[in-house]
């Protein structure tokens, strides 16, 4: 296995629910060369997830649509959630590597367009929900969850407002999704008292120093806390966040130090 699954559970769910598990993944950064990373994710449907959730960044080259819908198929018959990133609207190009630990100034080189609109198509045509600045309202394992999302915030896409407001009256779980978990989204889904907000764009850090107790982040490459930049965390009285490192990177800058791809298998349980 080429990856790390890293799993979580969070107590979110009324007395006496039935666990949800969620395959959440992000920033697959597929080309189609990448047959490794490509095997990985097919491999993701023994997993049996009952909910999937993909925060963005899908594609990484022109003829990544077809390989992307192919890699997932075996993910497509289950209930799925997802948003775009700024790599599924723009080709990568090549720039100096080391920006990526620099701040972040609002500064971007973007690539000719890609065919985003053929993968949302293809995955809606399958059922997964699109949620870029939508809602919508699903039943998993007997649970009404009420989804919500937000375009790219790193292409300043986003724009909460759209989907802003209290949870659905029908509604038992709050979740909020977003590719770039940048502060003004996440204080808006607080605002709104969402139980959990998945994200990632962040890659983990991509490059990350040792630390006493594991590693630690250079970037998020948002204004996110570094110490926010992969798995579950929570501050207080607000929503459980989980950022996945990823899959995947630039095509140009394929470097990840003390931060692997990951998956996240997060199991919602009942609070007591």
């Amino acid at each position: 296995m080429g990856y790390v699954l890293r799993e979580s559970s969070l107590p979110v769910l009324p007395a006496g629910h039935r666990d949800i598990r969620i395959l959440h993944f992000s920033d697959l950064h597929l080309t189609p060369s990448r047959k490794k990373e490509i095997a990985d994710i097919k491999s993701w449907a023994s997993l049996k997830p009952d909910l999937v959730i993909s925060t963005g960044d899908f594609l990484a080259h022109m003829d990544s649509v077809p390989v992307v819908l192919e890699a997932l198929d075996g993910l497509l018959d289950i209930p799925g959630l997802f948003v775009f990133g700024s790599n599924d609207y723009f080709a990568p190009k090549p720039k100096n590597p080391f920006a990526y630990l620099m701040k972040d100034h609002g500064k971007r080189i973007i690539g000719r367009d890609l065919p985003w609109k053929s993968l949302a198509s293809g995955l809606t045509s399958r059922g997964w929900k699109d949620l870029n600045h939508q809602r919508a309202i699903l039943n998993v394992n007997g649970t009404i969850i009420e989804a919500r999302g937000t375009d790219d915030a790193h292409l300043e896409r986003d724009n909460y407002s759209e989907v802003a407001g209290v949870a659905d009256k029908s509604a038992q779980l709050a979740i909020g999704v977003t590719h770039a978990p940048y502060l003004r989204i996440l204080e808006a889904m607080n605002r709104d008292n969402l139980d959990v907000v998945f994200a990632g764009h962040t890659h983990g850090g991509q490059v990350r120093m040792p630390w006493p107790g594991g590693s630690k982040a250079l970037t998020t490459n948002c204004d996110l806390p570094n110490w926010r930049a992969r798995g579950v965390t929570r501050m207080k009285n607000e929503a459980w966040l989980n950022v996945s490192a990823g899959m995947g990177t630039s095509p140009f800058a394929r470097i990840r130090v003390a931060s692997p791809p990951e998956a996240s298998l997060i199991t919602l349980e009942a609070s007591l």
